[in-house]
Parts: structure tokens; sequence; C-alpha cells
């Protein structure tokens, strides 16, 4: 056998040292600041060489906890990921995941006797600090591959805790999510469209009467702890104080909810307002942002309860947001190449949004309405035309019906500002509307609308002559008219008191720590004596002390019915029940 050309039968082995165990094993047993710091060094002497066949060696150093160490390790760390990622680029995304990965607070797990006892998250002082440590790695990763970018996005993206983790998880990774959002901000509206979609998940799976029951629920409980514990007290006073609301939400979903929208509304103030100053531009461009995702991922997705009041938030620094958000909405109403279920949903975020919205001003309203009448007017001439009887078929009219239910739910709301002042111009103008030919036409928009806006409508409309609608209102309830549904596979007769499943948005906000942002741009709803209903029909109203009297009560369900907007993400984030508003409350 011929051996000489073969040097690898002839060259004697290499001598190797041994340390007892691997290098990756005896770095990863390092604690002392001195030892890291000499290991770093000698590792970025030959960082050129560390190919790919070194992964292990690698992957041991990017899980050295060098975050919140002393001044001199981070140092010395941030450089070797610096020549690292420039001279073996194979190995960023794993720099860029294991600086996600101190996105979150790390967990502390107590064992006792074999036995985990404890999985709390670690309440260390230091935490800003470490956080400032990890962005200021991400920038100068950065900083020598400009293309980070395009690898970064999937994993945050991958990296987002599970939605039931703690308040404080996800509230430290949206928080730096959207701190990154600042020097890299070309992938802010991904990072929002995350963020959203992750927001959305919780919102829709605690509905606004599981949060409402909670609420009452912990109060009760509250209530019933200070009784019994001043059953033996002498003082009382104590006894007449009412329990008092704590910030934390008594539903753990809309906990978790409440500090993300906190935080969200918080990063939308500083990005507008810099030093006090309003940014125009900055403003604009997270406003074309946010609504983006706004068509992406909210307009899509029903009842949604609180994630879409960020727009709602957004809008109230200037007048001319909330006016191209509503023109926003009455492009997608008015364009017939848009879907129906997102036509009917920019319909009752537009009705909704003008009536809560405080600063929109009555000119605002006016204008929108004098969009929205002429439409309704030329839809129901292009059904007169055809010349045969017209059906309350909602999915052929479903945009229709739903732009009459946000006209009659804006004029309830905002009818007293635009009588105040001129209560003849003010009342030239809702007669100039032609209301009476609206709810007069054969389509029969009263038959479709919820009961409680239909009452309220017909209560303001009768007090100001306006429109009569009661003998419409009493012949749909005599003859209980179906309602056709061929969109739900084949003609289906439905007598559903809701069969638009009707949706209004921007419903009363029901956080507590990001909603004192909200509450003094909301118009809640206030009872006026003029709109009483008749008496025959005020015996069934329900009476309540809530700030919102008029969406009191519950929604009727709509079993059977295509819902108004399915959700855009899972099957079961399509509501089987209407939970917005305004609910029945009169038969």
């Amino acid at each position: 056998m011929e051996t000489d050309d073969r040097d690898f039968l002839n060259t004697p082995p290499v001598k190797t040292v041994r340390f007892g165990g691997s290098v990756a094993e005896t770095l990863a047993k390092q604690k002392q600041d001195a030892q890291i710091i000499n290991w770093l060094q000698e590792f970025r002497s030959c960082v050129t060489q560390l190919t790919k066949d070194h992964e292990q060696l690698i992957y041991t150093i990017l899980r050295l906890p060098w975050v919140g160490r002393s001044q001199a390790v981070v140092e010395e760390y941030m450089a070797f990921l610096s020549n690292l990622v420039s001279a073996q680029t194979v190995y960023l995304c794993a720099c860029l995941k294991m600086v996600i990965s101190h996105f979150t607070p790390k967990r502390v797990t107590i064992c006792e006797g074999g036995i985990d006892i404890s999985d709390s998250d670690d309440e260390d002082e230091n935490l800003p600090r470490n956080f400032d440590q990890c962005h200021q790695a991400l920038q100068l990763i950065i900083s020598f591959v400009p293309s980070t970018s395009r690898f970064l996005m999937p994993i945050l993206q991958e990296n987002f805790p599970f939605i039931q983790k703690s308040s404080r998880t996800l509230e430290c990774y949206v928080h730096n999510l959207l701190r990154v959002t600042i020097y890299i901000p070309s992938i802010r509206r991904d990072v929002l469209e995350v963020i959203i979609g992750k927001m959305l998940k919780l919102d829709v799976s605690a509905s606004r009467s599981d949060i409402e029951e909670a609420e009452e629920n912990a109060v009760q409980q509250q209530a019933e702890g200070l009784t019994e514990e001043g059953l033996f007290d002498m003082d009382e006073d104590v006894l007449e104080d009412p329990p008092s609301r704590t910030a934390v939400m008594a539903h753990p979903v809309a906990e978790r909810l409440d500090s993300l929208m906190a935080v969200l509304l918080a990063y939308v103030k500083d990005i507008c307002n810099v030093n006090g100053s309003f940014v125009v531009e900055s403003t604009k461009e997270l406003y074309r942002d946010l609504l983006s995702v706004f068509d992406k991922v909210i307009l899509p997705t029903h009842a949604s309860c609180h994630v879409q009041y960020t727009l709602f938030y957004l809008c109230s620094f200037r007048l001319a947001l909330a006016e191209a958000f509503l023109d926003h909405l009455w492009k997608i109403l008015q364009s017939p190449s848009q879907p129906a279920v997102l036509r009917q949903a920019a319909a009752g975020y537009m009705g909704s949004f003008l009536a809560r919205a405080k600063f929109i001003p009555v000119l605002t309203v006016k204008a929108c309405l004098d969009l929205l009448l002429p439409w309704i007017h030329q839809y129901i001439d292009s059904q007169d035309s055809i010349g045969k009887q017209a059906c309350c078929d909602i999915g052929l009219h479903g945009p229709f019906y739903t732009a009459c239910q946000a006209v009659f739910y804006t004029l309830i709301f905002r009818h007293r500002a635009m009588l105040e002042g001129n209560m003849k111009k003010g009342l030239e103008y809702l007669q100039s509307l032609n209301l009476e030919r609206v709810v007069m036409c054969q389509l029969n928009p009263l038959k479709v609308c919820l009961p409680s806006v239909t009452s309220m409508f017909a209560a303001v409309t009768r007090k100001y002559q306006v429109a009569f609608c009661y003998t419409i209102i009493e012949r749909n309830n005599r003859n209980v008219l179906p309602v056709v549904r061929s969109s739900a596979g084949g003609d289906s007769l439905t007598t559903n008191t809701n069969p638009l499943d009707s949706f209004f948005p921007f419903d009363p906000y029901l956080l507590r720590r990001s909603g004192q942002l909200i509450e003094p741009l909301y118009q809640v709803w206030e009872e006026l004596a003029d709109t009483e209903l008749p008496p025959t029909q005020t015996g069934n109203q329900g009476s309540r002390e809530d700030e919102d009297d008029f969406l009191c009560g519950e929604t009727p369900k709509t079993e059977g019915v295509v819902g108004m907007t399915p959700g855009s993400y899972d099957s079961n984030f399509c509501c089987p029940s209407s939970v917005g508003s305004p609910p029945i409350t009169f038969q």
C-alpha cells in the first residue's frame, strides 16, 4: 500500500492542550469579569477565523450573561459583537436573536425539594439600564450592517411573548419594540402591525360584558369585605365611604390590554409632541402608518373594543387628522370595489366617530352628513328606478343600511349641538336632509337598525317634527317581517332583531389607566328630557346608573346570521353575538 504521498498518515497528530473540557464548556463556567474580558479580547483578535465551523463556540459566547454586568464587560462584549457581524455576517441573525431575547425581564424560578414553586418576573431595579444596553448593542450592529432591518422584523415577530404572559412581560417587550422604531423608522409600520395584531387578539378575547361583569364582581367583593371589617367598628364614617376603585383591572386579559394600550398611547403622544411642541411631519408619518395598520388588521376585525382608540387618540391632536380619517372611511363606504363587510364596518366607524369624538365640531359633522345623505338618497333612487318591489336583503343592501344607521346614530348624539345657537337654522338644516324619505322608503331601514337606535331617533325626529317614524315602527312590529339573508347559504329567513350585527367601535372605553387619556376626549350619552319615549315604551326601559345609559342592556344574539366584519385571524375571533352598542333597551 502506497502511503508516501498521503500527508494524513505520515504526519503525526497535532499536540492539543486539555483544560478539563471543551473551550465552550470552559467559557460557559467563567463568572469573573476580568477573565471574560480576556477571552473576548482573544476572540476579537481572531474573529476572521471564527467561521461556521466554530458556531458552537460562538453560540456559547452569545449566551454569556453580559447584560447588567460591569461597564468594562459590556463595552468589550459590544466591541466583540461589532467585529463578529462585520467579519462573519453568517452570525448576524444569531446576534440579533440574542439581543432581542433581553427585551423582556428574566424569569426567576425558585426550586424547593425538586419542585418549582415560583416562576415570577425578575424585579430588577437595573432593568431600564439593561434595556439601554440592549438598544446600544442593536444600534451598533446596525451601524456595521446597514441591511440589518431586513432580517430584524421576522425575529421581532418570532420572539413576541405569548399573549397570556404577564402584563409586565408584554409591556416591556412592546415598549422595546416601539423604541426600536425610533432609530429604525423603516420598520415602524411592520412593528405597529405586529403589536396591534397581538393586542387585537387580547381585545376580542375579552368581551365588553365579561369586563363589566368582572369589575362589578370585584367592586361587590370589596364592598362586602369592607362591610365585614366594619361590623365591629363604631366609626360610622368608615361604612359611609364607597369602596375605592384601584387602577388594576379585575379581568386579567383586560389588565394586560390596559398596560399595552397605555404604552402605545404614550408612544403616540411622544412622537407627535417633542418638548411640548407639536411636530407636524412626524404626526403625519405616524398617521399614515397607523392608517395602513387600521385598514389591514383593525377594520376587518369584528367586535374589538379598545385597540381602535389608538387612532381616536391620534386624531384628537388636530382637526385635520380627524377629517382625513373620516374622509378615508367615507371612501371605503362608497366604493363598490370594496367588500361589503368592510364597507359596513367603515360606516360603523364613521357614525361612532362622529357621535363620540368631542373634538369634532358641528361643521365637520354636517359636512359628513352632507356626504352620507345624498349617497343614501341616490341609492334609494337607484332602487326605485328598477321598477319592482325591493326587499330587506341585508346581503345585497348591507352598506345602505349601515349608512342609514350611522346617520341615525350621529343625529341622536349631535342634534342638540346642531340646534344650539340658532334653532331656526338648525331645524332648516335637519329638514333639508329629507329624513322622511329615508325612513319611508321601501327598503325600510328602521326594520333592520338596532331597536334602541330606532327608538331614540324616532323620539328626536318627532320632537322637532323632522320625520315621523312611529307609524313605520308599529307596522314593523305588527308584521314581524322576515329578513332575507341569502349570503348565509341559500335563501334563509330569520326574525333576528339585530340582523346587521351592529358594531359601534367607539363604545365607552372600559380600561382604567389608558382610559385617562381617552376620557377628556369622549362624548358620553346624556339622557335628554325632550327625547323621552312614549309611556307605552318607557316602562320597558331599564334603569342604570352607569355613565352611558344609552348603552345599557345587551344586544340580541345573531345566531345563524353572517357577522358584519368577520375576524381576520381565526374563526373563533368572529363573535357569535353582537357585543356592540347600542343594545336593545326598548321592546
